[in-house]
């Protein structure tokens, strides 16, 4: 028996990689800078004190979202292999939106990790405004800096999420 989609909480964490080196052998190919590692395993302990424990992940595949997952991962302890994406590398807002509407049904909070300006964009249009007003006031001054994250939550299912659609719970950026 499926549940109805009105009794389902769904969560939606909106993360930019965390500060990468300058340079690599490409861009897909940077790496995180120390202070990146640092920044992604804080981030991490504050998703986990929130008690935020995600059921599926979608990560871009440059090197750079693959290591601010792993150690956003570590920080929140988290045991979950996420997907990574070719497709979320280079996604614009739309496409990034076009992804997370093809969630599992069945997934209740999916953690989303990928490049600026795109997250900003996906945050700022998702956002209902409706939501934590010291939240909205921070996403709109502070910007999406790396490691900056956004929780969301998804008023209906994932076939639905688009401007406007999702409640911001919180707004996080870190000490780095």
């Amino acid at each position: 028996m499926q549940e109805s989609t009105s009794s389902v909480v769904r969560r939606l964490v909106v993360m930019r990689h965390s500060k990468a080196e300058a340079s690599g052998p490409s861009d897909r190919e940077r790496a995180l800078a120390p202070r990146g590692h640092a920044d992604a395993g804080e981030a991490g302990e504050w998703l986990r004190d929130r008690g935020i424990t995600p059921d599926a992940a979608l990560v871009s595949d440059a090197l750079r979202t693959q290591e601010t997952w792993a150690a956003v991962a570590e920080g929140a302890g988290w045991d979950l292999e996420p997907d990574f994406s070719a497709s979320l590398y280079a996604a614009g807002p739309d496409v990034a939106i076009d992804l997370v509407r093809e969630t599992d049904a069945g997934v209740t909070t999916l953690v989303v990790i990928g490049h600026n300006p795109t997250m900003a964009y996906v945050a700022e249009l998702l956002d209902d405004g409706d939501g934590d007003a010291d939240a909205t006031t921070s996403l709109i001054t502070r910007g999406f800096p790396t490691s900056g994250l956004a929780v969301f939550t998804v008023l209906d299912d994932w076939t639905t999420v688009g401007p406007g659609t999702c409640r911001l719970e919180s707004f996080h950026v870190g000490d780095g």
